[in-house]
């Protein structure tokens, strides 16, 4: 994406352009609506020439609704929608008990009391899981190694591809750089040596991907904080800059906190009732992925280098 320019950006300009107009005529729905929960208050502000926008309480609530972090639609759907396609159970949970839960509520901590998505107490469990579901989906499936390598050629791919090796900010050209586009594009460059994208697409078509040479492991980071860093480093030296790439991950570590509505009528926050919410369980990884062709030599010199390189006498 060009510099200062967000995918908030594009969002906001295709639901107010004509495309989506006779969408929102037939639905008998606002485009200036849709806009404010679909960007959020920050830019959706831009359309009106101010900094900022305040949400009315009644649109904070909706925006909890569609897309907020902890009982939002978008994330719910996402989740069970990969599961399912996926043919796994990691992101299932029980949706239903947990909306037949949701309930607009006071925060009692504040001094307006103003309303705010939360639950009642017999659906702590269901929202526990939902987090839960959300961290074994990224731990098992969205970071997976060979996932994440084919994310890291793609974008290769379309910096080297696209004019400029950026996406178009042009609304109607933007539209029309469809998935179809972007495959038609790998398919023709895998098979041109002269492409300038050639090597990458060859690698995304014929399954060439990198592959993975190290992952990080409590145990080497207790023994070196740096140990996913130096590895790649020193792997950097061993071979090429070309032949060896490097992809770290850290999860957010806020809490979850919402109001539950327990049964003697009282309202209390979720972080003191579920260590879940207070404390969200982590994750981070870091995986450094070499060529194919390397991959057997890499890892017999990793295999006689990594303590020296773990101590930090790796050269």
């Amino acid at each position: 994406m060009p510099d200062g320019i967000r995918h908030e950006d594009l969002s906001r300009d295709l639901i107010f352009s004509e495309f989506l107009a006779a969408a929102f005529r037939d639905l008998k729905i606002s485009a200036e609506d849709v806009a404010k929960i679909a960007v959020g208050p920050k830019y959706f502000a831009r359309t009106r020439g101010k900094e900022t926008y305040q949400f009315t309480t009644w649109e904070s609530i909706l925006y909890e609704i569609i897309g907020g972090d902890v009982f939002g639609a978008d994330r719910m759907d996402y989740l069970l929608r990969d599961a399912h396609h996926a043919g796994v159970a990691y992101g299932k949970f029980d949706q239903l008990r947990l909306i037949g839960t949701l309930r607009i509520l006071p925060r009692e901590d504040q001094e307006t009391n103003e309303p705010d998505m939360g639950i009642t107490g017999g659906g702590l469990q269901a929202a526990e899981s939902l987090l839960w579901g959300r961290y074994f989906m990224y731990t098992q499936l969205y970071f997976h190694p060979v996932r994440r390598i084919y994310d890291m050629h793609l974008t290769e791919f379309l910096t080297q591809a696209l004019p400029g090796g950026k996406y178009e900010i042009d609304l109607g050209q933007h539209l029309a750089t469809t998935d179809n586009e972007i495959l038609s594009e790998i398919s023709r460059a895998s098979v041109d040596p002269t492409a300038r994208a050639h090597v990458t697409a060859a690698r995304i078509a014929e399954r060439r991907h990198f592959r993975l040479l190290y992952e990080s492991t409590p145990l080497d980071l207790q023994r070196n904080l740096k140990s996913p860093e130096l590895i790649y480093t020193a792997a950097r030296k061993e071979f090429c800059d070309d032949l060896v790439r490097f992809n770290p991950y850290k999860s957010n570590a806020d809490s979850e906190d919402f109001p539950v509505f327990q049964r003697d009528g009282s309202i209390t926050s979720s972080v003191l009732l579920s260590t879940t919410f207070a404390q969200p369980p982590r994750f981070a990884v870091a995986y450094v992925f070499v060529a194919p062709e390397i991959k057997e030599k890499a890892k017999a010199w990793l295999r006689s280098a990594k303590d020296k390189i773990l101590s930090g006498d790796g050269r």
